[in-house]
């Protein structure tokens, strides 16, 4: 169908004028309310108000302005016989391009202490209205909501003079993603304000493409990377790439990994990730010593791996981190020394998330499985020295709490079973995704060689039975954090009590599947 008239109301004036422009050259007429006709009218574009159209003024503050048959009847009417017929009967003229997007409510809501009452006003009502109504008609009707689409549908009017089946098709499409997604935010927002329950009857999701992929976790596999718009805050998904390749797949599932547990310490703290586990971990009063002793963990697996760091990277650091392959280093920011000397690596992808003063609102982990989702609050309870229980007769120094306490802060980011071993504010042996405690404890002691000796071991998990101990006891581990609760706790204590090894409870699990 030839475009002949086009109704234009758009809160997003992103690329309004000349797109208006580019239609009023090509003879179409162009409805408009409020803002959008101020705006297009002071730009010298031709504009009809829509009060002409409904011959009755906008009322309730605007609430009421595109609520009428003449809009609706002249976006919703098929061009058969009879609806034209009953169109002009009723002296209804035919609309046949709609360009709306909506209020900005997510943008509303974002800001900080805005009242319940200043979201509702933001709820847009005849938007929506309009825009399921142009894409339920869209085999006579054009809908635009993307400002990036103005480009395409100009150029195809100025080709054919209409837009084709398949692009108004797709355009209907990205419509009803468009009022699907504007609900989703608001019914969102109503249930965090009324209620305290987040395991609500019904979970609704609503993310928008940041990019496509290269391929998932192998090459057979599509993906694409979503986000959630309504997260504001340092994160992987508000990441900003400095440099390098592009991400890939794993890319982010690791650097998303790496920057979820160095933001847990305060003091100057490096972080490694292989494969989604930590292969190193340090803190110190430096980056570069953070990173330094991060990387005498597991030398052989940080090899193609991904840093993150807590505080600025300086040229120091950025130094050391150059003398390995890396895929990626993620930071609140970087020097210019810094960025010097890493952007000499072509390949190497270097992401600013700005400062780690707190963590987001993200606070629901959801993983898809085959037919449903499982949706779980995140785990981010953090201990403190007043809730450790010992529970054996050696009672652990001073340093060795501070150090189980180190080490229980990994643990719950390793994949389970898990086990960690650390000294002095550095991890020294990690294992991981095991079938048994034992197993993973054997792999962390093998790694730890000698170093072992007086450190300190957390489990994410109870010991089922005392072998771990045992076998802790023979790598000279002195002390060791873990949940309790086993049905042998007893077990494992009398095993510590025997080898002078000082125990700690927490009764807090930390399964990471």
């Amino acid at each position: 169908m030839q475009v002949k008239r086009a109704l234009i109301s758009v809160s997003n004036k992103t690329g309004l004028v000349d797109f208006a422009q580019g239609l009023a050259e090509l003879g179409v007429e162009i409805i408009s309310t409020g803002g959008t006709a101020k705006t297009l009218r002071e730009a010298g574009v031709p504009v009809v108000y829509i009060s002409e159209v409904t011959g009755f003024p906008e009322i309730l503050d605007g609430r009421v302005k595109t609520l009428h048959p003449n809009v609706h009847g002249g976006i919703l009417a098929m061009r058969t016989e009879e609806h034209l017929r009953q169109l002009t009967q009723y002296k209804i003229t035919p609309i046949d391009l709609v360009v709306v997007n909506l209020y900005p409510f997510r943008e509303t809501i974002a800001k900080p202490h805005v009242s319940l009452e200043d979201a509702i006003e933001n709820i847009d009502i005849g938007g929506p209205t309009m825009v399921r109504a142009a894409a339920k008609n869209h085999a006579y009707v054009g809908i635009v909501v993307n400002p990036q689409r103005y480009g395409e549908v100009l150029a195809a009017l100025k080709e054919r003079g209409e837009l084709s089946a398949k692009l108004r098709l797709a355009l209907a499409r990205e419509a009803f993603a468009h009022t699907a997604s504007y609900d989703t935010a608001i019914a969102n927002y109503l249930g965090q304000v009324t209620d305290d329950e987040i395991f609500r009857p019904e979970f609704n999701l609503s993310f928008v493409k940041a990019q496509e992929l290269r391929y998932g976790e192998n090459p057979h596999q599509r993906a694409a990377f979503y986000r959630d718009p309504a997260i504001s805050g340092p994160c992987i998904a508000n990441a900003r790439q400095l440099h390098g390749k592009e991400l890939s797949y794993n890319n982010i599932l690791d650097a998303n990994s790496a920057l979820e547990l160095v933001r847990e310490f305060s003091e100057p703290s490096a972080v490694i990730i292989k494969h989604n586990n930590p292969c190193g971990t340090a803190t110190a009063e430096s980056l570069v010593a953070a990173y330094q002793r991060a990387l005498e963990a597991d030398p052989v697996s940080a090899f193609g791996g991904i840093v993150a760091v807590n505080g600025i990277l300086d040229g120091a650091t950025a130094a050391e981190m150059s003398r390995i392959f890396l895929e990626a280093i993620i930071a609140p920011d970087f020097t210019g020394e810094a960025l010097e000397i890493l952007t000499k690596k072509a390949n190497l992808r270097l992401l600013t998330t700005g400062e780690l003063i707190e963590q987001t609102k993200d606070v629901l982990e959801v993983r898809k499985v085959n037919g449903g989702l499982l949706v779980q609050e995140a785990d981010r309870l953090v201990l403190n020295m007043d809730e450790l229980k010992v529970v054996t007769e050696r009672q652990p120094s001073a340093e060795e709490l501070k150090d189980l306490l180190f080490a229980m802060t990994v643990v719950k980011h390793v994949k389970s079973n898990a086990i960690v071993l650390g000294k002095a504010g550095q991890i020294i042996g990690v294992g991981a995704g095991q079938m048994n405690r034992v197993g993973s404890a054997r792999i962390a002691f093998e790694q730890a060689g000698d170093k072992a000796q007086g450190a300190v071991l957390a489990s994410d998990a109870f010991f089922p039975f005392r072998d771990t101990v045992d076998e802790a006891a023979k790598a000279g581990i002195k002390a060791i954090i873990q949940p309790g609760g086993s049905i042998r706790d007893e077990e494992s204590i009398q095993a510590c009590n025997e080898h002078g090894i000082a125990m700690v409870f927490t009764g807090m699990r930390h399964f990471k599947h």
